[in-house]
């Protein structure tokens, strides 16, 4: 699957204008070679193209006549459950152009619109947040814009004028795959609406001339009011996975994964918080695709360099009319920062983050990026085609590293490329303040001698355990000793100073003794830590002297 920022709107136009000056200009030959077509998609002689020999104007009229009847023939439904059976209901619109009584009169010819699980896909489209109304203006009440870039699948892509869906013709294979992976899909939605997964809104059918043209519609990844300087289509393999010189030559190419590599070898620098995220989005993504045995899907990424749009001047302006310009979007959990469970933070430039959703980071020379992201391409399946197509590829190449693999190699290969190359963590560095935080509750280091370390200098083994653990005690000897002094009892000690385990330490101490084990009497330790907290006093304040005196010898007597 594509997006509109496959080829930005204003060059694809151009471009197309170019092709049919060339074609009304060199003749019939010229014209034979516009006929080519790549899969079902062409160009008539006009100049037009056609899909399925069904002119682009007539299909996107046709397209925005069934969607307008078939979302208001089903605002008449009562709300209700989905049941298992919704996923199946086809429903058909026969559209004369010489209209009916539920149709109006329309110049593209007659034509069939079906609808398929219109109840499941509304369900879909409250669950996002949008409403009927909304879905139905933006996509009908202007006319459709066409992308010309249609990639190696033929496939036909349009862009709602508001730049919100993307309309994508699908074959039949892949719209088969999509009926059948619907409930899956609706568990997954309601287990989490956070996802870089392409959301589905509808799933239609235009049946013209004997041919049936199905399209499905999605959400708009790629901005087109945002400029990006870079796009890359990555799924984590290397066979054949670098840009074709004819790639290279339009106005915004997709690179793949040899080119990243190539020209970003050190990956796109993320902060912690939201390369976590990321990372978790994608492993749930992936799990999901293994389970429904879903295989050469991509990461489609457009690149937004703000220093780079700051530096030129034209940029610069275009980018801040963007912003202005810029509506809000009308489906939850459609932008990338929102896919991925983060926050966006501001970097110069709020306005164009909180609008267009992209998510902040740096490449390697540290410029400012906003990043779009999403996987794409989902609707191919494991098939005996697939299978068929890798045995062939790993004949001639390292089979481990063309695209078409086995849907739990690809997952995994597609995971640890995204969360190893594609995306890396920003090393945080520590700030000065918090380094010296760090050395001041660090250990001690040793004075100049040998001895040991000044933590352990005043821990003998003569001391017992609970005063060896006493946190910071010298730290209160001035509060405990002008408590006493200014109470007026200097013959009383303070009560905080001795613990109580150490007052059960002196009253065993006769046991102690007794029992021949060598041991030093604690109250030499109480008696040693009191007259070093008076001794440090006492040098302090000379008039103290005399009642420290006589506090020391009240000590001894009440510890004797």
């Amino acid at each position: 699957m594509a997006t509109a920022a496959d080829e930005p709107a204003g060059p694809q136009d151009h471009n197309l204008t170019g092709i049919r000056k060339n074609a009304s200009t060199e003749g019939p030959t010229m014209s034979q070679t516009m006929k080519k077509t790549i899969g079902h998609r062409g160009i008539n002689p006009t100049g037009e193209t056609t899909y399925k020999k069904t002119t682009s104007s007539a299909l996107k009229g046709a397209i925005q006549l069934g969607i307008t009847h078939t979302v208001g023939s089903l605002s008449q439904k009562p709300e209700r459950d989905v049941l298992l059976q919704d996923f199946e209901v086809v429903e058909s619109f026969f559209f004369p152009s010489e209209g009916s009584n539920l149709t109006p009169a329309h110049h593209y010819g007659d034509f069939m619109f079906k609808t398929y699980a219109p109840i499941a896909f509304r369900y879909f489209r409250e669950m996002f947040g949008i409403r009927p109304d909304d879905y139905m203006y933006s996509l009908c009440n202007e006319p459709l814009i066409e992308l010309s870039n249609s990639g190696a699948s033929g496939s036909l892509f349009y862009v709602s004028s508001d730049d919100e869906y993307i309309i994508k013709t699908v074959q039949h294979k892949e719209a088969e795959f999509l009926q059948k992976l619907l409930p899956g899909y609706f568990m997954n939605l309601n287990q989490n609406k956070r996802t870089l997964l392409p959301k589905f809104y509808g799933l239609y059918c235009v049946q013209s001339g004997g041919k049936n043209i199905r399209i499905v519609v999605m959400n708009n990844l790629l901005p087109s009011d945002v400029r990006l300087h870079s796009k890359f289509d990555l799924k984590g393999s290397t066979y054949k996975r670098r840009a074709s010189p004819k790639e290279r030559e339009k106005t915004s190419p997709t690179y793949k994964d040899l080119d990243f590599m190539q020209d970003m070898p050190d990956g796109l620098l993320l902060e912690a918080d939201k390369h976590t995220a990321l990372c978790k989005t994608i492993h749930r993504d992936c799990l999901l695709l293994q389970s429904f045995k879903i295989m050469d899907y991509s990461l489609l990424m457009g690149i937004h360099n703000v220093d780079q749009a700051c530096r030129e001047q034209a940029s610069e302006e275009a980018v801040a009319g963007a912003v202005e310009q810029r509506r809000p979007q009308k489906s939850l959990y459609s932008t990338a920062i929102e896919a991925i469970q983060a926050e966006a933070v501001s970097m110069g430039s709020e306005d164009t983050e909180d609008r267009t959703g992209g998510i902040p980071a740096k490449n390697a020379k540290g410029e400012r990026l906003l990043l779009y992201i999403g996987i794409i391409d989902i609707l191919q399946s494991y098939r005996l085609v697939k299978k068929l197509e890798h045995s062939w590829k790993s004949l001639v190449h390292d089979g481990d590293t063309v695209s078409v693999h086995r849907p739990s190699f690809y997952a995994d290969r597609f995971e640890k490329f995204v969360c190893t190359i594609v995306f890396k963590k920003v090393q945080l560095k520590t700030s000065p303040s918090k380094k010296r935080r760090a050395v001041s509750h660090g250990p001690l280091k040793k004075t100049g001698g040998s001895g040991p370390p000044l933590s352990t200098q005043t821990s003998t083994s003569s001391q017992p355990l609970s005063l060896q653990n006493q946190p910071s005690i010298e730290s209160r000897e001035d509060t405990e000793v002008d408590n006493v002094i200014h109470s007026g009892r200097p013959d009383l000690l303070p009560m905080t100073s001795l613990p109580s385990n150490a007052v059960g330490t002196t009253a065993e101490t006769p046991d102690s003794s007794s029992s021949g084990t060598p041991e030093i009497s604690s109250s030499n330790s109480v008696k040693l830590d009191v007259n070093k907290l008076l001794s440090k006093h006492m040098e302090r304040s000379t008039p103290k002297r005399a009642q420290l005196g006589t506090l020391e010898e009240r000590a001894e007597d009440v510890i004797s």
